[in-house]
Parts: C-alpha cells; structure tokens; sequence
C-alpha cells in the first residue's frame, strides 16, 4: 500500500497521532477507508504505536504504509490477536528506522480460512514421548498425545506437525523435528543463532544482554515454529488465494512509495523490541509471532 510522495517530507519524529492529522495523511487514508472506518483505523493504529516505545521511533510514512497494508487485508494489528504486526528495524543505510509489514501467525489462519478453500488446517507441537512414528511418504503420522494439558505445556518440545485439507479432498502434511527447525532459523534469520538460544536458554547471557535476544526465535521458539510450518505447508503445497498471495509478497518488507516492497536485511536489533527476521529463500520471508496459543483453538475444521 504506497504512501504519498508529499508524506516522505514530513519529519519523522513527529508524534504520530498528529502527524495523522496532516492533510496528506488523511488522504491517503481515505482513499482506503472513510468515516467509521477512518475512525475505527486511527484508533487502533495510534494505540498500537504508543504501546510499543520503539516503533515510536521509525518513520510515519514506514508506520502507515505497514498499517495500511494491513488494513487492506482486514487483518488486526492487535499484538493479542497477532494477525500482523509493524516491526522496527534499524535501516543503517539510511540511518533510520523503519517499520516492516510483518504477517502473523493469525493472519496465516485467517487468510487461509477465508480464501475458502480448507476444509482442514492443522498446525502442532510434538512433545517429548508422543511421537510413535511418522512415514513421509504416506504422510502418516502416530502420535500418542500427553492428555494432561498442564503436563504437555512444559514438556520439552521435540518436533512440529502441520497438515491440510482441501475442500476437493486434496491433502497434505508435513512433519519437522526441532533439529530440523533449529537448522533452518539458524540458516535464514539474520538475528538468531542456535548455539546462542542453547546459551540463553543455560542461563548463560548476563542480564544487560538480553535485549539483543529479542527475536521471537528466543522468546517464543515453538510460535515461530508453527508460523514457519504454515508457511512451508501452504505455500509449496497448497492453494493460495489472490489476496495469500498479496499478503506473502508483503510481509517482512517495508512498503514504499511508489508501493514496492523493500526487503532489507537485518543488520542489528532494536533495543527493547523484537527483531524483524530476514529469510533469504523464496517466495516468501520468515515472520515473527507474538504467542502460543492453544492449538484447539487455532484449527478450524468441518
């Protein structure tokens, strides 16, 4: 979603609730949304921005464009609902910082379940003790899953699980170790390191240093996870809708404006605020998740 050329000149440190009240801003806002909407738009987006010292800090028009983009894909930017999110991220080129349009995990969900076309959309942590077996070339997995929930929650995690079903019968699934996932951030996000979540999770970083550890592949390993067996699964084998499609071409990048979208490469973190993820493979780059939530209620089934 491009930003006027006209919004570029403003001063980026200019609180962003007034800022959205420069004429140009309303406009381009408007194109997208009016009245009730503008309203409801502007409401959630400064909240959003205030709740988060650290995006206060990027360029309005990298804030709005991210929003905007968003907005046109009727997803949330509400970190508790994690549909998507608007990463700073410091741009040592051009000595700023930007905000990056990031698809969440939710937003996965949603797009997915309103494209129409999945009967079933499965996404699970396997645990230590549950998985039987798993054949990938009958894409049969056995599992004995642990019943008590409390139990299963602190069970060290040993591999993830994600499987579909379409509407026409098609099927498909696939199943990764810990390993395997362990290998694949280690080999495509810029900001994470293997032997670094080993040390941190050994207690082994001095307190002063954690913020550099930010990345949700630190705080949220198993999340980040289910987002990237998603992303996996349905991009390589299932069928992406049009708007999927414009949402997986949008995330991790900062939209510009003339509506291209920038993929950067990480060079440092932001202090006290999540890392963007930079994935080098193709089509689509690694996004960040807020949370874990129950995995009954992320399916959506006949």
């Amino acid at each position: 979603m491009a930003v006027n050329n006209s919004l570029a000149k403003q001063n980026k440190r200019m609180d962003f609730g007034m800022y959205l009240t420069q004429d140009a801003a309303k406009q381009q806002i408007n194109k997208l949304l009016g009245g009730q909407a503008g309203t409801r738009f502007i409401s959630s987006i400064v909240s959003a921005v205030q709740a988060n010292p650290a995006l206060q800090e990027c360029t309005n028009t990298s804030i709005l464009s991210a929003a905007l983009q968003g907005e046109a894909l009727k997803l949330s930017p509400s970190p508790q609902l994690g549909q998507f999110y608007m990463v700073p991220f410091n741009n040592k080129k051009k000595e700023t910082k930007e905000a990056q349009f990031q698809l969440g995990y939710k937003g996965y969900i949603q797009l997915a379940k309103r494209s129409g076309v999945y009967k079933k959309l499965h996404v699970i942590s396997i645990k230590e003790g549950e998985l039987i077996s798993y054949n990938p070339l009958e894409e049969e997995l056995e599992v004995s899953l642990i019943e008590d929930d409390l139990l299963r929650e602190v069970t060290p995690t040993i591999g993830y699980y994600a499987m579909f079903r379409e509407h026409n019968g098609y099927e498909h699934s696939i199943y990764w170790s810990k390993k395997k996932m362990m290998a694949h951030a280690d080999r495509y996000s810029a900001a994470f390191s293997a032997k670094n979540l080993e040390r941190l999770e050994r207690g082994e970083i001095p307190e002063n240093e954690l913020w550099k550890y930010s990345s949700f592949w630190y705080k949220d390993f198993d999340a980040m996870a289910h987002k990237t067996m998603l992303r996996q699964l349905i991009s390589k084998w299932g069928t992406m809708s049009i708007e999927m499609v414009q949402a997986v071409d949008a995330d991790m990048a900062v939209i510009r404006e003339d509506g291209t979208a920038d993929y950067v490469e990480m060079e440092e973190p932001v202090k006290d605020n999540v890392v963007a993820e930079q994935e080098e493979e193709t089509p689509v780059q690694e996004s960040a998740e807020a949370s874990e939530t129950s995995v009954e209620n992320d399916f959506f089934n006949q």
